[in-house]
């Protein structure tokens, strides 16, 4: 059988604005392919994208960047986060921040995220303001944070650490971006070792302190490892809320009828930010390697190798999807893959479909209608797809609050 291959450039700026249209061409040539400026193969169909993030065979196993010396800070980071790890170290650290969630911490903030979105809606020029800006970046890493029990004074540090971090997940970092990622690593680190010390000596009702508690009872968890799980969700917990409610607000407000029904129907905010998920993913790829030989669709994997889900793609699959580059916003079933599936689901999609669908609530009985005033600016990566900015504004006066 000829192997199927793709020269697909991931970083060409055309396809980062607008990927959706040359995965769907690649799909219908086949479902696996064999990408060979990055040695990987990737997945273009719902189907072989499932497999790949379910497959026991397939593991997520982290690889130091070198020279060592150079990247030390930046891989011990990664090297103790759940994310990175397979069974046993993996389920030993899930099953500590699962615990930690389970305690109710998520539905403890669902007040308090009410409250932070009204109040950053409440500071907002109705006449023109950035949605991501002033709303959609504050409003996660407040939460995250507030989760995590950083101060609010510390909280600006947060975004800045976080981007500098994942922007290290692109196709080809430049120099600048790795000598950034290093240093956010190093200053990151400090910060969080220095909240540990704090709740190890006076805890409180916060997911650190549950970090903390752990690393001293039965868990055995070193302090690396606190120290990994604490950025993993700070990271995680805010970057892909960010994204999500960006790249959903853009393709809501290019569609007035879809924004103005949203408005008038409250109902249909949770499916809408399942369909929003779906959409215009904020995570396009996951990347797995074979411990074993594994056959993905119609190709063997080779021990060793690497396969990539490409969930945007696998989220437009037309024989999943009815109307796929449609936004529908009842759609139902809706099994997008956004959140991932198998070991590695997001720990965190109970809390991100939380927030999203009280800041879209929120925005929308404040703001029924919005309208966007200028073109968007979108982030220069493929990997997390996102936007930087998105100046809107209301078209008319708004009611007070209240």
């Amino acid at each position: 059988m000829t192997v199927p291959g793709c020269g697909l450039d991931l970083a060409e700026p055309a396809f980062v604005a607008n990927p959706y249209p040359a995965l769907a061409e690649l799909r219908a040539r086949a479902p696996v392919q064999w990408h060979e400026a990055s040695r990987r193969w990737l997945t273009f169909s719902h189907g072989t994208a499932d497999e790949v993030l379910r497959h026991r065979r397939l593991g997520r196993l982290w690889a130091d960047r070198t020279p060592l010396d150079r990247f030390e800070l930046f891989n011990v980071l990664h090297r103790h986060q759940m994310m990175e790890n397979e069974p046993p170290e993996h389920g030993r650290l899930r099953r500590l921040v699962a615990a930690a969630f389970s305690r109710g911490h998520v539905e403890r903030l669902r007040p308090r995220v009410a409250a932070l979105a009204d109040g950053l809606l409440g500071r907002v020029d109705p006449a023109g303001f950035d949605l991501v800006v002033d709303y959609a970046e504050p409003l996660p890493v407040a939460v995250i944070a507030e989760l995590l029990g950083v101060p609010e004074v510390d909280r600006p540090l947060l975004r800045p650490w976080s981007q500098a971090i994942v922007a290290m997940y692109e196709a080809s970092p430049s120099e600048p971006t790795t000598v950034q990622a290093i240093a956010a690593s190093r200053d990151f680190a400090t910060y969080v070792r220095g909240l540990v010390l704090e709740r190890r000596a006076v805890p409180g009702p916060d997911l650190i302190s549950d970090l903390v508690a752990a690393q001293d009872g039965p868990a055995r968890l070193s302090e690396d490892e606190v120290v990994a799980s604490a950025i993993l969700l700070l990271n995680a917990g805010h970057e892909a809320s960010v994204n999500a409610f960006g790249n959903g607000a853009v393709a809501v407000l290019g569609q007035p009828a879809l924004a103005a029904s949203m408005a008038a129907r409250p109902d249909l905010v949770p499916g809408a930010v399942e369909e929003l998920l779906r959409f215009d993913a904020p995570l396009q790829l996951f990347e797995r390697t074979a411990m074993a030989d594994v056959v993905i669709g119609d190709v063997t994997v080779r021990t060793g190798e690497r396969a990539v889900a490409l969930l945007g793609a696998a989220n437009r699959d037309p024989t999943v999807f009815e109307r796929p580059d449609q936004l529908v916003l009842d759609r139902d079933p809706n099994p997008h893959l956004g959140f991932g599936v198998g070991l590695h689901f997001c720990l965190g999609a109970p809390l991100a479909r939380m927030e999203l669908a009280i800041a879209w609530q929120v925005l929308l009985d404040r703001f029924p209608r919005l309208a966007l005033t200028a073109e968007p600016v979108r982030r220069p990566g493929f990997v997390l797809r996102g936007y930087a900015s998105v100046p809107v504004a209301s078209v008319r006066p708004e009611r007070a609050p209240g």
